[in-house]
């Protein structure tokens, strides 16, 4: 990476000090990776957050007091947020989903290699989503199986009323994305140029009232249930 570029500032969130103080010395091992603070609950994280500014939050899902989705979401309510990685043990794959359904850009089990940590904080520090390949099919178990039969119906049925209102190409754009493919291999599939994936990208933001990708999958996951 170019030394001359800013670090992505972190701030971590985690009730456990030992798990901070891991991912702590994972992430300050990398020269473009800097902790800016600690907090150990919802409220601290949001308090310092407003504080530091920072461009990642690593963020656990089950804290005393406020958990993580709460704080997830109210810090992605304010201007200019920053990127939400969700941190899970998978004991709540109901909170993680929620976070990811608030705007959180992806998640990593706490038992990840470094390697792989790292790579997942710089991904969503790109703006790019980071779900754990191993963890995936658990995530959509959890989006599909609980719940009554209504509440799917209802989530379904919204689902596809939102993709109804979609351009044709703008569906196909969504199913791709769902399917986890990048804009070059999405360009390819439909034959249109990246900067037009870009547009049909940048537009579903707009129509769906979304603010990344993983969001755009979850909506196509509700409407194929």
């Amino acid at each position: 990476m170019d030394t001359e570029t800013e670090p992505v500032r972190i701030v971590l969130v985690d009730d456990d000090q030992l798990v901070r103080m891991a991912l702590r010395l994972v992430l300050e091992g990398e020269p473009d990776l800097v902790v800016t603070g600690e907090a150990a609950d919802g409220d601290a994280a949001i308090a310092l957050v407003a504080e530091r500014g920072p461009d990642v939050v690593l963020m656990d899902v089950r804290m005393p007091g406020r958990d993580g989705l709460s704080a997830t979401a109210e810090i992605l309510a304010r201007p200019e947020p920053p990127r939400v990685l969700v941190l899970t043990t998978f004991d709540s794959d109901e909170m993680v989903l929620g976070a990811l359904r608030a705007g959180a850009l992806g998640f990593v089990l706490k038992d990840t290699p470094p390697a792989e940590i790292v790579a997942a904080v710089r991904a969503v520090a790109a703006g790019n989503p980071a779900l754990s390949p191993a963890a995936t099919a658990r995530l959509i178990a959890a989006a599909t199986g609980p719940g009554s039969a209504g509440e799917r119906r209802a989530a379904r049925d919204a689902a596809r009323r939102k993709l109804a209102a979609l351009t044709e190409r703008e569906r196909e754009t969504a199913r791709a994305i769902a399917e986890g493919l990048s804009n070059t291999e999405i360009a390819g599939r439909l034959f249109i140029s990246v900067a037009t994936v870009k547009a049909h990208t940048s537009a579903l933001f707009t129509k769906l009232g979304l603010g990344n990708r993983v969001q755009i999958a979850l909506l196509v996951r509700d409407a194929d249930e």
